[in-house]
């Protein structure tokens, strides 16, 4: 196990090797310049903030001082809001796209294996039909097209719920919400194929035989191999809902991560937008090993092998 940590841990650093240089050849090659808006300055002006941002240095000069940055987790001044390093606005914002994160993902898991069950129990009849249709929506209709349906049925018309900001849990239901739908939908379909399929082996037919209580059944025996896919699949569910979050904020004025990512795109603040993907990069690769790690404790069958079959 600790040789293949040891692989993984490798593999992780290559991966991000590959998405900061690519990051930074997209940033180079991009016509124009992120101090375009300061062409009527001074010519010196003008030169003075090229080299204030190593912009006059040749490119490879900027990719070894772009590496250096991430080495030592100093991505700079942002060129937009001089006043603020790229550290600020990630300690600022990260911590509530984090918070937005991490409720979805709980949300969506919890919600979507508790309906694929119910849905399994309940196989061809009108609970399973109807849970279903539910996740065939959810998996249909994007987040950011559901966030402004929630947003006009729950908020304007209704005014159940507030829109805009993060500062109570009132606020949080509606962007979770258009987050979570879709990882919860794919979860429930995944979770009642599953269960079903387990729900016929053997092990299930001798736990009834014995007059075990169905949900002890699939508590205690089905729901761990039953989930089985469900952690498979958590890496891209886990990436779809980081990347999720950068849309659903800007619609909802949530001033995380995804507020700065998207202005420094329209502003082309390189330090930002390198600084913010290869943070999230960084989050998104170490998720993943947890993922693997986590897959390898639930199912004690799958063990890490050497070369030759020993």
């Amino acid at each position: 196990m600790l040789q293949y940590i040891l692989k993984r841990l490798l593999i992780m650093v290559v991966t991000l090797w590959i998405i900061v240089t690519l990051t930074f050849v997209l940033m180079v090659t991009i016509p124009g310049s992120p101090l375009n808006e300061e062409r009527g300055t001074n010519e010196t002006v003008q030169r003075n903030l090229e080299a204030h941002y190593n912009l006059d240095e040749p490119y490879h000069v900027q990719y070894l001082l772009y590496l250096k940055s991430i080495a030592t987790f100093e991505f700079g001044p942002s060129i937009k809001q001089p006043t603020q390093t790229v550290n600020d606005l990630l300690g600022r914002g990260f911590p509530i796209s984090f918070e937005l994160g991490i409720i979805t993902i709980i949300f969506a898991v919890v919600s979507g294996i508790i309906l694929g069950i119910v849905a399994a129990l309940r196989h061809n009849g009108v609970i399973d039909y109807m849970a279903m249709s539910f996740a065939v929506l959810g998996i249909s209709i994007p987040n950011f097209v559901l966030a402004t349906l929630l947003i006009q049925q729950l908020a304007v018309n209704t005014g159940i719920f507030p829109v805009a900001t993060w500062s109570s849990p009132a606020h949080m239901v509606l962007p979770v919400l258009a987050l979570a739908t879709g990882p919860m939908a794919i979860i429930a379909r995944l979770t009642r194929s599953t269960m079903i399929e387990v729900l016929t082996q053997d092990y299930i037919k001798m736990a009834r035989a014995k007059g075990l209580s169905p949900w002890k059944i699939v508590f205690k025996h089905a729901l761990k191999n039953a989930l089985m896919p469900v952690v498979t699949i958590m890496g891209t569910l886990l990436a779809g809902i980081l990347t999720g979050t950068f849309v659903i904020e800007k619609i909802f004025a949530i001033p995380g991560m995804g507020q700065y990512f998207v202005e420094s795109i329209n502003q082309r603040d390189y330090p930002v937008i390198m600084g913010t993907t290869v943070f999230y990069s960084a989050f998104l690769i170490f998720m993943l090993f947890l993922v693997d790690i986590a897959y390898g404790i639930l199912d004690p069958r799958i063990k890490v092998h050497k070369k030759g079959g020993e």
